[in-house]
C-alpha cells in the first residue's frame, strides 16, 4: 500500500485496512453464545461494507442463522522487527446476513478469482456485514473507536464512479497494463508481476497479481468517472517520473 502521510488520520488508515485486507478472523456466537473464532476471505462492497463467500455447512455460517452479530478482526500486512503486534489492525462489530446483489458477487470473485469453482455450489452464499463500529489500533497513542460513517462510504456521493466502475476496471486492464504495473511497483512498492485491478471506490484501486494484492490509495477523494480518469493519469505520470 501506498505510504500513509501525516497527519495521521484514523479513518483513513482503518478504510485502507478495510479495503485491503484479504482475509482475517471472524467471530460468531456458537450455541451456547460463547465466541467462536475461524478464518474467512473478505472483498468489500463499493461503500466499504466487507463481503464473504460462506458455505451453509460451515459452522459460522450455522451460528450466524441463529445469531446474525459478529466480529471481524483484519490486520494489515506489515509491522516492525517481526512483532505482531507492531502492525495495524482493525476490528469490526455488526450483523452478517446474506447479500444477493450482482454488484457484490462480482467484487468478491474479482478479488478472490478462486473463490469461482465453488462459488455457484449449493450450500455457498454470500453474505455482507453491517458494520455497526469499529476499534483501530495503529500503534502507540493510536487506538481510535469509530462509527459507521467513519468507515463506510455515502453512496449518493459517488453514483457517478459507481455506475463506471465495471467499465473503468476492464478498461484499465485491458488497455493501460502498464499503468497498473508502475503503480504497483513505484507506488505501492510491490515486485513485478501481471498487475490486474479487481475494483476501485471513491478512496483507490485494489490491484492484484497470483496471490499478491495491494492497495493503491488516491491523493483524494474521486466521485465521477472524470475525476478518476485525472487522478489516474497523475498517479500514473507520478509513477514515471525519475526517482
Amino acid at each position: 500500500m501506498t505510504a500513509e502521510t501525516s497527519p495521521f488520520s484514523p479513518e483513513k488508515t482503518a478504510r485502507r485496512i478495510l479495503r485491503g485486507t484479504a482475509a482475517g478472523t471472524l467471530a460468531t456466537l456458537d450455541e451456547g453464545g460463547g465466541p467462536f473464532a475461524s478464518l474467512a476471505t473478505v472483498a468489500t462492497r463499493f461503500a466499504g461494507e466487507p463481503l464473504f463467500l460462506l458455505s451453509k455447512l460451515a459452522v459460522h455460517t450455522k451460528n450466524l442463522d441463529r445469531d446474525s452479530r459478529a466480529s471481524l478482526l483484519l490486520v494489515a500486512a506489515g509491522g516492525e522487527g517481526g512483532d505482531p503486534l507492531a502492525g495495524a489492525r482493525l476490528t469490526l462489530t455488526g450483523r452478517i446476513v446474506p447479500d444477493g446483489e450482482a454488484a457484490s458477487r462480482v467484487r468478491f470473485l474479482a478479488r478472490h478469482e478462486e473463490a469461482a469453482g465453488y462459488a455457484d455450489f449449493r450450500d455457498f452464499g454470500f453474505y455482507r456485514m453491517a458494520v455497526e463500529s469499529g476499534h483501530l489500533v495503529a500503534g502507540f497513542g493510536r487506538i481510535v473507536r469509530l462509527t459507521p460513517d467513519d468507515l463506510i462510504l455515502s453512496t449518493d456521493e459517488a453514483s457517478g464512479l459507481m455506475e463506471a466502475e465495471a467499465g473503468a476496471v476492464a478498461h484499465m486492464n485491458a488497455d493501460h497494463a502498464d499503468a497498473l504495473q508502475l503503480y504497483a511497483t513505484r507506488l505501492c512498492g510491490m515486485t513485478d508481476g501481471e498487475w490486474k485491478a479487481t475494483g476501485c471506490d471513491p478512496d483507490g484501486m485494489d490491484l492484484r497479481a497470483g496471490a499478491a494484492r495491494t492497495r493503491l490509495d488516491f491523493p483524494e477523494r474521486v466521485r465521477t468517472s472524470g475525476e478518476l480518469r485525472r487522478v489516474l493519469v497523475e498517479l500514473a505520470q507520478k509513477a514515471r517520473a525519475p526517482a
